[in-house]
């Protein structure tokens, strides 16, 4: 039903561009925000902003780079983010998600190679936004999703055992395999107080999230480390052994030079980064939108993506998107909208001001730990070993997305699993097109029921010099075969051939020509064609493909197509 009875449509109106692009910072100002408000965002902020902290700088020394970076990133990056994103509680930052791609960019490309795909990933995310293409990320099936972020856990769990085990790796290659080799090679240079104070930080984060699970516990395990290492003058690699500290300011903006030849080599990487961030992010929102029962504007927060992202690496930093752990922190903390993500960004901020030259003091190998912990939050083990059991189809795509993300790289394993995944599920449509022959009988019971429910067909309610199809299902290029296959094989011609359409609610144009092939075939050898109960949005593809007079004759039912073709013979008109 389309209109209601005044004749008004009942279809809701299109959104308009400031509907779909204003920030929610925008939406909560216009409620109204008071100091109660403020109060809120500003105890969640800083919350978030205390989990955020060690995050960063881990997340950008595993993905090969100084921590300032990371810090720089929650910055700029987090706060821009919440300031014009399309979700109320979106907290942005470094994502362990990215340490796999970015160790592989700085390998090959250097770090101005990362500035330029993020660059350009930036510029995507904000076309893809601005073209309101940001909801088509919902149809990544969901053990592609799940396949990549286990192989991302596993490869960051592996990139971090240098730092928990104190390892001397001059160049440790981002690649699996052979990280496992180097590894293997500099075992002998294994230290035992890097090892204790790693399993000292696993354990406090694990034991802290055990029994008191609302205290900072990536925070605290990172600051008992450091104080072991100053009370017991521990000769261990820290922050500022390493990086010689982090600065006290943000640097001032720059880019790399916009070379050609260096864009093309990058190209692959940025639209890894585009669309690793987008998922990540537009995930993120979906989990807020969960615990919160608010509604996230997808093409606004993909726009403010692109922006955050441009303007992190320009002020020094990485890529950046929304991060489902700090987001979910931030709902927990009572936030009340995007205030408390800009607020997260600045704490951070003052931290660099205020209390930058402590972080030389923290040891490597905490921060080894809260990623390695990380990485096991982050591989949904459940869920991996659920897909594995649901169906053949499932696994084999979930499985190709995780050996691919861990062998080869994310770019292969994201386009090979949906490639998988999108036949999976043609295969699954096509088996569900069914045709029937015979003869629909209304039951009395069922027909007066609002709807009308599906009627079964008799095959034996008319003569041998008519024969009646029902098709049930999406009529595509993947049914196809199959629905042919039944078709071709009827035996005698009879004189008239119905086609009942009632239950398609979509053809294409390969099953459209497919069906041409049939009916010339019959016409042929003498047999009158009608197809019935054909849609609007399903008929037209058959007119395009030629299916009209003289070929076939369109009807309402099987009996107005009957009756036509008994009382009008072969050359009057049907309704169609």
């Amino acid at each position: 039903m389309n209109a209601s009875a005044g004749g008004e449509s009942l279809r809701p109106a299109k959104p308009t561009f400031s509907e779909l692009f204003t920030p929610k910072l925008i939406t909560i100002l216009q409620e109204g925000y008071g100091w109660q408000q403020f109060r809120q965002d500003a105890i969640a902020g800083l919350t978030v902003a205390i989990v955020a902290l060690p995050l960063s700088m881990a997340i950008a020394i595993g993905s090969g780079l100084s921590p300032d970076k990371g810090l720089y990133t929650a910055v700029v990056g987090g706060f821009l983010i919440s300031a014009l994103g399309g979700s109320r509680f979106q907290i942005g930052g470094p994502a362990g998600a990215f340490i796999v791609l970015i160790a592989t960019i700085v390998e090959r490309h250097g770090y101005d190679g990362l500035v330029l795909a993020t660059l350009m990933a930036g510029a995507m995310m904000l076309a893809v936004g601005f073209l309101q293409l940001g909801t088509y990320i919902k149809y990544i099936p969901f053990p592609v999703i799940v396949g990549f972020t286990a192989g991302i856990a596993v490869i960051i769990f592996a990139s971090q055992v240098k730092e928990l085990l104190g390892l001397d790796i001059a160049n440790e290659p981002a690649a699996l395999i052979p990280k496992i080799g180097a590894i293997a090679d500099s075992i002998h240079t294994l230290k035992p107080a890097t090892v204790a104070l790693a399993l000292l930080a696993i354990a406090i984060i694990l034991v802290l999230r055990r029994y008191r699970p609302k205290w900072p516990g990536l925070l605290i395990a990172v600051g008992v480390t450091a104080f072991a290492i100053y009370l017991f003058d521990l000769e261990v690699a820290t922050i500022g052994t390493k990086f010689g500290g982090v600065p006290r300011t943000l640097p001032s903006p720059s880019l790399p030079p916009l070379d050609w030849a260096k864009m093309q080599a990058v190209f692959p990487d940025a639209v890894a980064i585009a669309v690793l961030g987008a998922i990540e992010s537009l995930l993120s929102a979906v989990v807020a939108d969960g615990m919160t029962g608010r509604k996230h504007r997808s093409n606004c927060e993909l726009v403010a993506q692109g922006a955050a992202n441009m303007a992190a690496v320009t002020f020094g930093g990485m890529c950046v998107t929304g991060t489902i752990a700090r987001t979910a922190t931030n709902v927990r903390a009572g936030a009340h909208g995007p205030v408390a993500g800009m607020m997260h960004a600045l704490y951070i901020l003052l931290f660099m001001l205020i209390a930058a030259p402590l972080a030389a003091y923290i040891p490597l190998a905490s921060l080894g730990a809260v990623l390695a912990v990380v990485a096991w939050n982050m591989a949904e083990k459940e869920e991996f070993w659920g897909l594995l059991r649901a169906s053949w189809g499932d696994a084999a795509v979930l499985m190709s997305t995780f050996l691919l993300t861990i062998f080869v790289d994310l770019t292969t394993a994201i386009a090979v699993g949906v490639t998988l995944g999108s036949f999976l599920f043609l295969h699954r449509m096509a088996e569900t097109v069914l045709v029937e022959t015979g003869r629909p009988v209304i039951v009395s019971d069922q027909a007066d029921a609002q709807g009308q429910a599906r009627m079964p067909y008799d095959p034996n309610t008319h003569g041998r010099d008519v024969v009646v199809y029902r098709i049930s299902g999406a009529l595509f290029f993947g049914a196809t075969a199959a629905v042919s296959a039944v078709l071709n094989r009827i035996g005698e011609r009879p004189k008239m051939f119905v086609l009942d359409f009632s239950d398609v609610p979509l053809v294409d144009s390969t099953a459209a020509n497919a069906l041409k092939g049939l009916v010339e075939k019959l016409i042929h050898g003498g047999t009158r064609v009608y197809f019935v109960g054909v849609e609007k949005t399903v008929r037209r593809p058959l007119l395009v493909a030629g299916l009209r007079k003289p070929l076939v004759r369109y009807a309402s039912t099987v009996e107005d197509a009957e009756t036509h073709f008994r009382s009008r013979g072969r050359d009057g008109p049907a309704d169609g």
